[in-house]
């Protein structure tokens, strides 16, 4: 074989692991290369604000595999003594309300005064194919290419609240990376907002201007989370409306009982497209955060939120050794088809399930 020939199989095999010949073997490469570093490594990139390094020990916490979850732990609990200098902000709101435009814009204000952000970023997962978008930096071009930003896209799955169970964890990872805030975008498409109210400080709800009967389309539960309502779009021919629905908003606080925070909510007009009303926002993020520490109820909030999310866990994990128990599976298949063809009650089937399960004999 001739040196140029050399030289050219060379070349391809250098492209091939670059993916640029062969994407498949360049994944599967990489994804040996970020099994094979220590929690060690992992942990010190993250505090120095290594974005890849970041990303990486995001994907081991959202992976399945046993490996791969018990390393996660570990650079999570190696990660805590550098977490929780950060205000967590939940941001949601319905479909075509703005959530990316805004965030981005937001974000982009955040950064210009001198800060790092986080933007965690739930799209909705497929109940029939289980495929998620994930669109979201897409949508942020300008935001995820600021080295002083961050942005992950993850699929919500079947958690509850439109909120990848992984969320929290994630959270304390990028805390700390150094995000001093932590945005929380949520799917909005009607699901209980509860997971994401649990794991954050501040919960801003996003109102798009214009509708007419502006109070029956929003949950009451939703509102009565909110720690700020902003009225998005406010912009063009849409600023009366927006502030019509900023005066219906205030007026219907005012029936709201006072919140444990001891700061009424405050409702506000914003165009993330014009840029207009963002230092409002981020002045009233900074003041809660400031307020709350005062009275003590921030700390109180978050010390409570560790102690829900142990009883979350705990409960998961039963859930998960439920049904991955081989016996449980064959039992249950049969379980199901009786209850279908009505030869069973549901809370019969389920209890007697869950006594096997104990290794209880049923009553």
């Amino acid at each position: 074989m001739s040196l140029s020939d050399k030289k050219n199989n060379k070349d391809k095999l250098s492209k091939s692991k670059l993916g640029a010949v062969n994407p498949r073997a360049a994944e599967q490469f990489l994804q040996k290369k970020k099994r094979s570093r220590s929690v060690e490594d992992f942990v010190k990139g993250i505090i120095r604000g290594d974005r890849m390094m970041l990303s990486q020990a995001i994907t081991l916490i959202e992976s399945t595999r046993p490996a791969d979850q018990n390393k996660a732990q570990k650079i999570i609990e190696a990660c805590l003594p550098h977490t929780g200098n950060s205000i967590r902000v939940g941001i949601t709101g319905i479909p075509g309300v703005g959530k990316s435009t805004f965030i981005e814009a937001l974000g982009k204000h955040i950064i210009a005064q001198k800060k790092k952000v986080a933007v965690l970023a739930i799209d909705p997962s497929s109940s029939v194919t289980k495929g998620s978008i994930l669109g979201d930096k897409t949508r942020m071009i300008d935001l995820s290419s600021n080295q002083s930003a961050f942005i992950r896209p993850s699929p919500a799955g079947t958690s509850l609240g439109g909120v990848a169970r992984k969320t929290r964890e994630t959270i304390l990872l990028c805390e700390a990376a150094g995000f001093e805030t932590i945005l929380v975008e949520t799917v909005g498409v009607g699901q209980s907002e509860t997971a994401v109210h649990s794991m954050v400080d501040f919960f801003l709800l996003l109102l798009v201007p214009g509708a007419g009967d502006e109070l029956q389309g929003i949950k009451r539960g939703i509102v009565e989370m909110a720690d700020l309502l902003a009225v998005n779009k406010a912009d063009g021919d849409r600023q009366t409306a927006a502030k019509r629905a900023q005066k219906e908003y205030r007026n219907a606080l005012h029936l709201m009982p006072l919140k444990n925070s001891g700061i009424h909510p405050k409702v506000l007009t914003c165009s993330a497209i014009e840029n207009k009303g963002l230092n409002d926002i981020w002045k009233l993020l900074n003041d809660f955060q400031r307020l709350t520490k005062k009275n003590g109820f921030f700390d109180k909030k978050r010390k409570e939120q560790s102690l829900f999310w142990l009883h979350e866990q705990i409960g998961n994990g039963l859930k998960d050794f439920f049904y991955k128990n081989e016996a449980i599976k064959k039992r249950l298949e049969k379980m199901e088809k009786e209850v279908l063809e009505g030869k069973r009650n549901s809370f019969n089937a389920a209890d007697e399930l869950l006594k096997m399960f104990l290794n209880k004999k049923p009553s």
